[in-house]
């Protein structure tokens, strides 16, 4: 079935007006918090539901609501972040006329407090997710410009070795210092596995049921 006159006319009209150079700071605005959208549901949706119905409790309509509410908060917020980003490095670029490094900087620096800067439990998974990748591009950058010798060997294991080491010691002697979320997963791997009654709790299930 074709489609009505009208909306043939109103399809080629918005196409028309997606393809004009002098609006597309703005839809690359519109576009960037779509896909900014659209990413932060398919990436905490499935992280939401998992680690909600293996370690909270409450009825199955608290756990949807709390799947729901993380994956709105991650999506919004990673969407207003984009959307707020490529807006303030259109509009630096705009005002000086030519594009600089250092605007991805002040954009990004302005847009993290904005959007990232409320201390909630979504904000700083994102916000460590990204520290780590941080770092690990920050030694690449100063290998790479010579600030910082070749190793001569692979540190990897090394690093490795610290990071769980840290995080261990952490965990068995200051435990509140650790993001609640790594709490409940390591208590689960490392203490969960310290307790049995018999083969239902060691091989079924971590804990007893209640109605045992």
């Amino acid at each position: 079935m074709a489609a009505p006159p009208q909306l043939r006319a109103l399809l080629l009209a918005i196409n028309a007006l997606l393809r004009k150079r002098r609006y597309h700071a703005a839809l690359s605005m519109l576009k960037g918090f779509r896909n900014g959208a659209v990413y932060g549901a398919k990436v905490r949706a499935p992280h939401a539901l998992v680690m909600t119905f293996l370690f909270r409790s409450g009825s199955l309509r608290e756990k949807l609501w709390a799947v729901l509410q993380a994956t709105y908060t991650h999506s919004w917020n990673l969407a207003s972040f984009v959307f707020t980003y490529k807006g303030l490095c259109a509009l630096q670029s705009h005002l000086q006329g030519e594009t600089y490094q250092v605007h991805s900087f002040v954009a990004a620096f302005l847009g993290g407090i904005l959007v990232f800067g409320n201390n909630n439990n979504i904000n700083s998974q994102i916000n460590m997710y990204l520290m780590s990748r941080l770092l690990f591009a920050l030694c690449r950058l100063g290998v790479g410009k010579g600030y910082i010798p070749e190793p001569r060997w692979d540190p990897f294991p090394l690093f490795t070795g610290l990071l769980w080491g840290l995080v261990l010691w952490l965990f068995e002697y200051h435990r509140p210092t650790l993001q609640p979320s790594l709490q409940s997963s390591m208590t689960y791997l490392y203490e969960d596995s310290n307790v049995w009654h018999d083969l239902s709790d060691f091989l079924i299930y971590s804990k007893r049921r209640p109605s045992e």
